[in-house]
C-alpha cells in the first residue's frame, strides 16, 4: 500500500496505536468516576507547555509533559481545599492553563507559529523522538493500570468502600492524576491538543453500550479507539483531511452505530 512508503506515515500510524491503547484506558476510569473534564483541562495546560516549549526551543512534547504534570498537581491540591465542590479544581486549572498558554504564545511570536499542528494534530510532524517518548509513556501507563487495576477499579464505584477497606485513595487518585497528565500530553501529536480528551471520553461510551462487564469496556473501548485512530489517519492521508477531526468523527461514528443498533435490536425483541 502506498500509504506505508512514506516514513512520516509508518510513525503516525505507530504513534496512533499507543494513542489508542492508552487514551481509552485511562477514560474508561475518568467516565466511571465522572471526571471527563480531567482531560480537557490537562489538555489546556498542555497547550501552556507547547507554547513554552516552543518560545524556549525545547522538544514540545516533554515541556508539554512537564506542565500536565504540574496540572494534576494543581487538580489534586484544589480538589482537597473543595472537597464539596470538586469541579471548581478543574475550571480553575483550565482557565490558569488557558491564559499561560495565550500569553507565552503572544511572548513567542515567530516561534509559536507550528502551535497549530498541536491544536488539531499533525501526522507529518511526528519525530522520532515523539516515537520513542510516546513508547515510553505507553508502556508506564499499560504497565500501572494493570498492576493498580484493582484499587482503581473499587475507587471508580466506591471511594469510601476503598478508604474504610485500607487502600490508599489519595495517593492512588494523584498517580492515576500524572497517567491521564502524560497521557493527555503525548496524545496530542496525532489527535491535537482540543481533541484528545474526545479519544479517551467517546470510545469508553461506546464500550458502556454493550459491554456486560468492566474488563470487557475496557477492550471493546480500546477496539473502538484503534478502528478510530487508524481508519481516521488513513482516510486523513488519502483526502487530506485533518487527521484529529477525522480520528473524533470516526470515533462518533462507531458510537452513533452501535447506539442505532442496539436501538434496532431492543425493538425486534
Amino acid at each position: 500500500m502506498e500509504i506505508f512508503e512514506y516514513h512520516f506515515m509508518q510513525r503516525a500510524l505507530t504513534a496512533g496505536i499507543i494513542v489508542g491503547i492508552i487514551c481509552p484506558i485511562i477514560g474508561i476510569f475518568l467516565v466511571l468516576r465522572r471526571l471527563s473534564l480531567i482531560g480537557d483541562t490537562l489538555s489546556h495546560i498542555s497547550l501552556a507547555g507547547v507554547a513554552a516549549g516552543l518560545t524556549a526551543g525545547f522538544n514540545a512534547t516533554i515541556t508539554a509533559m512537564l506542565f500536565a504534570l504540574g496540572g494534576s498537581l494543581g487538580i489534586e491540591y484544589l480538589r482537597r481545599h473543595y472537597s464539596k465542590y470538586a469541579e471548581l479544581a478543574t475550571a480553575i486549572t483550565m482557565s490558569s492553563g488557558m491564559g499561560l498558554a495565550v500569553i507565552l504564545i503572544s511572548l513567542g511570536r515567530g516561534n509559536t507559529a507550528s502551535v497549530l499542528c498541536y491544536l488539531f494534530g499533525s501526522i507529518a510532524s511526528v519525530t522520532k523522538m515523539d516515537l520513542f517518548i510516546m513508547a515510553a509513556v505507553g508502556l508506564i501507563v499499560v504497565v500501572s493500570i494493570i498492576v493498580l487495576y484493582w484499587p482503581l477499579f473499587f475507587i471508580a464505584f466506591d471511594e469510601e468502600g476503598a478508604r474504610i477497606a485500607g487502600i490508599p485513595v489519595n495517593k492512588i487518585n494523584l498517580y492515576f492524576t500524572v497517567l491521564t497528565a502524560i497521557t493527555v500530553a503525548v496524545s496530542m501529536r496525532i489527535v491535537g491538543i482540543l481533541l484528545v480528551s474526545s479519544l479517551m471520553i467517546i470510545p469508553a461510551a461506546t464500550s458502556m453500550q454493550i459491554a456486560k462487564s468492566f474488563k470487557a469496556s475496557v477492550y471493546i473501548s480500546v477496539a473502538a479507539a484503534l478502528l478510530s485512530v487508524v481508519s481516521g489517519l488513513v482516510l486523513s492521508f488519502y483526502f487530506s483531511l485533518a487527521p484529529g477531526g477525522t480520528i473524533i468523527m470516526f470515533s462518533l461514528f462507531i458510537l452513533l452505530l452501535v447506539i442505532s443498533f442496539k436501538k434496532l435490536f431492543a425493538a425486534q425483541k
